[in-house]
């Protein structure tokens, strides 16, 4: 059995949630406290074993690129100011190997996938969304690469979400269950409210087989419009078994405001060089807003 060592993370959104500030800036590099989002999701990578991740960019995403290019001038600075925890951050997305390919047009998450296919062959591989960042003690995807490694069948991550907010997510019909693995029925892309199968919703982690291709290049257009990735899971789960995984650990969604800024205090509350300051400022901030 292949084991899973190369990534693909779609990044070629427009970001239009959080406009005016991605009409010139990444959305992928809006910072959650010190650190731009797609830094998490590299770095959760690394953290599980990958070695090869090819990010699928699009047209305005050069800051990406440059972000995890060497800074020569930068670290020589840091070294001459023996800086070397600063260092070691600056330079930890070092430890995989990055490739960067462009999604000409805008097509949808399923079309973003495809667009690195001759990158991944006929090898097992990860899809790592940057709308979801997880917190865990083990990596989400390594859970996820586990559970593959013992099934060597596709699986994706998913969590239980509120009864209404099913429309907004990927949802899995499940069969039967094993611990937190389903083995699924259906994949079903963002059902109309009150018709979801299950409040199992897939939380931007997938471990694949090289089959899904042979699906994705079908192109065919789904929901919104799109080619979708959750489409391309359905017919592969007709072919061969697509498991369900309900991974361990927080998973927090910074792909609309209110996420993003959530995870920004959490974030900033579990740093010892903020929180007791961020606690205060919060406390101060609440009383000033009750005096009004």
């Amino acid at each position: 059995m292949k084991t899973v060592k190369k990534a693909i993370i779609p990044a070629a959104g427009l970001g239009t949630r959080f406009l005016p500030v991605t009409k010139a800036m990444p959305k992928e590099m809006l910072p959650i406290v010190d650190k731009p989002t797609i830094q998490y999701i590299v770095e959760e990578a690394i953290e599980s074993g990958i070695e090869d991740i090819i990010i699928v960019t699009g047209k305005g995403k050069r800051a990406i690129e440059d972000h995890f290019d060497h800074n020569l001038e930068l670290e020589e600075n840091l070294v001459k100011k023996e800086k070397f925890d600063l260092l070691d951050k600056v330079n930890y997305a070092s430890n995989v190997d990055l490739h960067f390919i462009r999604q000409k047009e805008p097509k949808g998450l399923g079309h973003a996938v495809w667009c690195a296919r001759k990158f991944i062959g006929d090898d097992p591989f990860a899809v790592l969304l940057g709308d979801d960042i997880v917190k865990a003690e083990t990596p989400g995807l390594r859970q996820l690469i586990k559970q593959y490694e013992e099934t060597e069948s596709s699986v994706v991550g998913v969590q239980q979400v509120p009864d209404d907010e099913t429309h907004r997510y990927g949802i899995v019909d499940p069969s039967t269950i094993e611990g937190r693995r389903y083995q699924v029925n259906d994949f079903v892309e963002k059902p109309k409210q009150g018709t979801a199968p299950s409040n199992l919703a897939i939380m931007g982690r997938y471990v694949f087989t090289p089959e899904i291709f042979s699906y994705l290049e079908k192109h065919q257009i789904g929901a919104g419009g799109e080619i979708q990735l959750t489409d391309a899971i359905q017919q592969l789960n007709e072919l061969q078994k697509v498991y369900a995984y309900d991974f361990e650990g927080k998973r927090y969604d910074v792909g609309e405001k209110l996420g993003f800024l959530r995870t920004n205090l959490e974030f900033a509350l579990d740093n010892p060089e903020f929180a007791e300051d961020i606690e205060k400022m919060m406390k101060d901030m609440l009383l000033e807003k009750a005096k009004l």
